[in-house]
C-alpha cells in the first residue's frame, strides 16, 4: 500500500468532543469519503492482501461498511453482501442468517443477518470493515458463514486498533494502525 494512502488517512481523520456529558472522544472518518483520493484508492488497498486468495464475494456491516464493501468487491471483480442488524432500519424480505457477536468494546453484543440467498458454500469470503478494535462484529460475521458453509480468507479493515494476538486469530490486515490515528 503506499505511503501516501496512509499519511492522507490521518490527516483527513479527527477526534470529535460530542460535548457535555460524555466520557470520551468520537472518531470522525468523514473525512475519508470526501476525499477522492482516498475513495479511489481505498478499494484496491484493502484487497491487496487477499487478491490471489481469490475471493468470489465480499461481506461487509452496516453502516460504513455498506460503502467500503461495494468498493473493495469492484476492485476484485466480485459481488457485495451486506450484513444488516435490527436497529438500522428496515431488514431485508426473505430468510436470513443470524449471529449475535460477543460483546464489543462497549459491552454491547450486536446482531448481525445475511440474506441466506446471497452467501453459500461455494464462497470465498472477505470480510472488510472500516474499523475493528475487538472483533466482536468480524466474528459473528465468521460465525454467519460457518452456518451457511462459505469460507473465509479474512478481513481486511481501514484502521486496526485490536491487540495483535486478535489480529492474527481472525486474520485481519488494515491499512493504518489506529495508534497512528490518535497521534
Amino acid at each position: 500500500m503506499p505511503a501516501e494512502l496512509t499519511e492522507r488517512l490521518a490527516a483527513l481523520f479527527r477526534w470529535i468532543d460530542p460535548g457535555p456529558g460524555t466520557s470520551h472522544l468520537v472518531s470522525d472518518i468523514s473525512g475519508w469519503w470526501r476525499d477522492p483520493t482516498v475513495l479511489a484508492e481505498l478499494g484496491p488497498a484493502l484487497v491487496a492482501p487477499y487478491r490471489a486468495a481469490r475471493p468470489t464475494v465480499v461481506l461487509a456491516p452496516a453502516v460504513t461498511g455498506l460503502l467500503l464493501g461495494p468498493l473493495a468487491a469492484t476492485a476484485l471483480g466480485v459481488g457485495f453482501v451486506a450484513a444488516h442488524k435490527p436497529g438500522d432500519g428496515r431488514l431485508p424480505a426473505g430468510p436470513l442468517t443470524w449471529a449475535q457477536s460477543p460483546p464489543d468494546y462497549r459491552g454491547r453484543q450486536v446482531d448481525l443477518a445475511v440474506r441466506d440467498r446471497h452467501l453459500g458454500p461455494d464462497d470465498r469470503v472477505l470480510v472488510v470493515d472500516d474499523w475493528v478494535r475487538t472483533g466482536a462484529q468480524v466474528r459473528a460475521l465468521y460465525d454467519i458463514c460457518a452456518t451457511r458453509g462459505a469460507e473465509v480468507l479474512g478481513t481486511a479493515v481501514v484502521a486496526v486498533d485490536c491487540p495483535p494476538e486478535v489480529a492474527a486469530d481472525l486474520r485481519i490486515t488494515g491499512l493504518i494502525d489506529a495508534a497512528d490515528l490518535h497521534a
